[in-house]
């Protein structure tokens, strides 16, 4: 088992790990995507991730299950801003929030999460500020899904 400084949301059945340094927007992305219509919450601020059966399994700290930080508002409730809540889900694709990148950078390696493998999507925040990395994200979890 490990804890992760990150983020973690569900898009149908694929879920997404999100990390960054702090104020990278890692917040502000989960909801973003658990926003969608097919999205749903997990957690926020420090993820536990298990191994279970050769997949990695993402589901909240007890202390911050439910919750989410919005900087600027405080800590609200999951609930209260109408989004989905769910209490795990497989992971599927690490999506890790930079500040820049070259115009045109490498491939990214894969995460590795517990000796276990991950599809990697690095996004900096000029992508993120101009609305693409929702898109991105759907975009890589069709590229990557089995």
């Amino acid at each position: 088992m490990a804890t992760v400084h990150a983020a973690c949301v569900a898009l149908g059945e694929a879920g997404i790990l999100i990390r960054g340094p702090a104020g990278a927007g890692k917040s502000t992305l989960a909801i973003l995507l658990a926003a969608e219509a097919d999205g749903t919450f997990i957690a926020d601020d420090r993820v536990i991730c298990d191994r279970r059966s050769g997949s990695i399994v993402a589901r909240p700290h007890d202390a911050l299950a439910g919750m989410v930080e919005v900087r600027g508002q405080g800590i609200l409730s999951v609930a209260a801003l109408g989004l989905a809540l769910r209490p795990e889900v497989d992971l599927r694709l690490a999506v890790d929030l930079l500040m820049d990148l070259p115009r045109l950078p490498e491939p990214p390696d894969e995460a590795e999460i517990l000796d276990l493998h991950l599809p990697r999507l690095v996004l900096d925040r000029s992508v993120r500020r101009a609305g693409l990395a929702t898109l991105l994200i759907r975009a890589a979890l069709r590229k990557w899904q089995p």
